[in-house]
């Protein structure tokens, strides 16, 4: 399998002909080119820096076969942006709650988790589902939600206003997988990457890799 990391939290994965899309965040300058190359999307949540219903809607309205798995509110948020609800969609958009199972774009596909990480108790920052692809891949969102299960590869967000360092360390320790690769980095600067692949390696004994945005590596 291969991954390729894009801005934010966006990463493709690509296996012969099957292609998945997680979180086609509008920060990504190629984000409406790699809906319209992608067999399947999933979405982690519905936060401006992971997803743009109107996008998703258009790219939905425009391609037959594409399909595209949300969690309920941004299942929502997408009939709301399309000019015909989900009149046009045919049944491609959709929802998903903790504990479902499914094939996405050739993936077996489980999702986790359910709710965003707390950034302020005042605030209400809603659902968030994390996915297991083909029991190897884990995606959390923006979350620290341990899928409860060995896992090769794990996707760990390093930035944000909901984000600790504790708590990435606390996560990749329960994860505990063969590789961790960085996502949802944008809120860090370039030392407090580095900084966290030190304490990720001193806390959990996983190398956290670094994939600059646009580079295509095996998983």
């Amino acid at each position: 399998m291969r991954l390729t990391k894009f801005a934010q939290a966006c990463v493709l994965l690509t296996d012969g002909e099957r292609r998945v899309l997680i979180d086609p965040t509008p920060m990504e300058p190629r984000a409406a080119e790699l809906l319209a190359d992608s067999d399947a999307v999933l979405v982690t949540h519905g936060h401006g820096d992971h997803v743009d219903p109107g996008m998703l809607a258009e790219a939905l309205a425009t391609r037959a076969d594409l399909s595209v798995w949300v969690p309920d509110g941004v299942a929502q948020q997408v009939r709301d942006a399309a000019a015909d609800g989900e009149a046009g969609f045919a049944g491609r958009l959709t929802s998903v709650a903790p504990g479902d199972e499914f094939v996405a774009g050739g993936y077996e596909v489980r999702a986790f988790g359910g709710k965003h990480a707390e950034i302020h108790p005042q605030l209400d920052t809603g659902e968030n589902i994390a996915y297991l692809v083909d029991g190897r891949v884990y995606h959390p969102g923006d979350s620290f939600d341990a899928p409860g299960e060995a896992v090769d590869v794990l996707l760990l967000p390093t930035s944000g206003p909901w984000h600790t360092t504790g708590g990435a360390m606390d996560f990749a320790i329960a994860v505990a997988p063969r590789r961790a690769i960085q996502i949802h980095e944008i809120f860090a600067s370039e030392i407090g990457q580095k900084s966290m692949v030190q304490r990720i390696a001193a806390a959990a004994g996983v190398q956290l890799e670094l994939v600059p945005n646009g580079q295509e590596i095996e998983v």
